[in-house]
């Protein structure tokens, strides 16, 4: 008898009857914070210890603080809320739960919510790479900060093109993690052309380092349903292979499918698939006025994951 054979038909069996052993949902929930400048504090936040809770503070940016905004070639300044969201105030919120991590999240889509974009606009690649690292070691170190969240959503292809992103971010991340200053990374891309070659780029070389894919599902249009939106989930899935990608909505009733039209019913398919690595939320900015009513129904499901 063959037993090669007779274990090859085994484990093809087991492929078979058990699709999903070898998927993992998630407990990971995220939240972005301190970009629209509400006043909202962490411990507004209602945080299940039951989860894996990660804030993201928006943003930092290499550009100037005053105005004109210039960009400063890798040279990040924070442009979050420093009043309320402040190096004591991420030391306590961590003390407090366990379970919480904070990150800062790369450039945006403008300066301080001004007219002014935030471009990705290197000089060189070892010099924004150098002061990337630089600056950005200072800030997480001074905040007690535990990761990276990239978000650059504006791009001239004549300044920089796919390649230069893919080296000067993913050569950022390989520093940050090899020098012990970050614990993970995340990229956060929407369906939008020329972004997404950029950020593809970035994957094709660099996915090894990056921990979580932010996809912004709410890019889409608000007239999107489950089944669309589960069928936008297949397409990101097959762009960034491999990854972990995370469903999102956001909480001021915004574009993309929204929890009154079937978003928590979207992951709750992907959970029954093994698919659902984590839910983040744009913003608690937002869902303050609110009461953070979908914060508390999405960590109630990542915590039954």
């Amino acid at each position: 008898m063959d037993f090669s054979k007779l274990f090859s038909y085994y484990f093809l069996l087991l492929a078979l009857l058990f699709p999903m052993a070898t998927a993992e949902n998630s407990h990971l929930f995220r939240e972005y914070i301190g970009a629209q400048d509400k006043g909202v504090k962490f411990n507004d936040v209602p945080i299940n210890p039951d989860v894996q809770f990660h804030f993201i503070l928006a943003f930092a940016i290499d550009y100037t603080t005053t105005t004109p905004y210039t960009p400063t070639n890798g040279q990040f300044n924070v442009f979050w809320d420093t009043v309320n969201l402040t190096p004591s105030a991420v030391a306590s919120i961590k003390q407090s739960h366990s379970n919480v991590k904070v990150a800062l999240s790369l450039a945006g889509y403008s300066v301080a919510g001004s007219t002014t974009n935030a471009y990705f606009l290197p000089t060189s690649i070892d010099s924004w790479v150098n002061n990337a690292v630089s600056s950005l070691t200072s800030i997480i170190q001074q905040y007690h900060l535990d990761g990276i969240d990239v978000d650059y959503e504006n791009f001239n292809t004549s300044a920089a093109d796919e390649d230069t992103f893919a080296e000067c971010i993913g050569r950022l991340i390989t520093t940050l993690k090899n020098n012990g200053v970050i614990q993970f990374a995340s990229i956060a891309p929407y369906e939008d052309e020329p972004l997404q070659s950029y950020y593809k780029a970035l994957w094709a070389k660099y996915s090894n380092v990056i921990d979580y894919v932010n996809f912004q599902f709410y890019g889409y249009p608000k007239s999107t349903t489950v089944s669309q939106f589960l069928r936008y989930y297949d397409t990101q899935s097959a762009n960034y292979g491999g990854g972990r990608i995370l469903t999102s909505f956001r909480s001021d009733n915004g574009q993309g499918l929204t929890p009154e039209n079937g978003f928590f019913n979207a992951c709750k398919t992907l959970q029954g698939e093994g698919r659902l690595f984590g839910i983040f939320i744009w913003s608690a900015d937002s869902s303050k006025a609110n009461g953070f009513p979908y914060e508390t129904e999405a960590q109630d499901l990542l915590a039954n994951a």
